[in-house]
């Protein structure tokens, strides 16, 4: 079952989410991060993938900080994208919490972030009060620049290493700073994942997605 839910963030700001309802008991649950489009047909498609798989996935709106059912196209919304991720960014970790507190109830909570979300799941992974048992990253830019902070929970970390935003070098010297964190390298670009665009990599998001798959088995079962 799929559904439009409305969530209120702990500084009261209100804004809606798309919830995925696995068929029969959840046995965990995954909120899914937005990239820089918001939530569009792709993060909806990555959160039914979840949920049939068996998890209640959930992805919450940011940009709805800014306005109601923003979505922006991928091949000239990124300038537009960027800008309203500096908009909402400072206030998106309540969001992502408010989402997590809502599916808890499904069981332990991972958070799988792409782009801007794949930065937010490090963010929140290294949060002790996040409520969270695992995070996964893919392509997420502020990973080498926030490579000192400490992870509270497991976290995976997927990197292309042509993509022209995050350079191979600040990505490797991530993964050197953070031996803990599960790291992986594909030989694909930014937004590799992403079926919905030129980037996608079909042998690299086959492999990343089973990794993460297998990842979430292990700790949030």
């Amino acid at each position: 079952m799929k559904n439009s839910i409305n969530l209120t963030a702990a500084d009261g700001h209100s804004f809606k989410a798309y919830l995925a309802t696995p068929a029969g008991t959840p046995k965990a649950a995954v909120v899914v991060i937005q990239e820089i489009f918001g939530v569009n047909a792709h993060i909806k498609e990555v959160a039914d993938r979840f949920a049939a798989a068996g998890y209640l996935a959930i992805a919450p709106a940011l940009f709805d900080r800014i306005a109601p059912d923003i979505t922006l196209a991928y091949d000239d919304g990124v300038a537009e994208g960027r800008g309203l991720k500096e908009q909402a960014d400072a206030n998106s970790e309540f969001d992502v919490k408010a989402a997590i507190d809502h599916v808890a109830s499904a069981g332990a909570v991972g958070v799988v972030g792409f782009c801007w979300g794949g930065s937010l799941a490090w963010r929140m992974a290294c949060d002790k009060t996040s409520g969270l048992a695992a995070a996964i990253s893919y392509y997420g830019g502020e990973l080498p620049s926030l490579a000192g902070r400490d992870a509270a929970y497991p976290v995976m970390a997927h990197f292309g290493i042509h993509d022209a935003s995050i350079p191979e070098a600040g990505a490797r010297s991530f993964a050197a700073a953070q031996p803990s964190v599960e790291t992986h390298f594909y030989d694909a670009g930014h937004g590799f994942n992403c079926d919905h665009r030129g980037q996608y990599d079909a042998d690299a998001a086959a492999l990343a997605w089973g990794r993460s798959m297998a990842f979430l088995e292990t700790h949030l079962a």
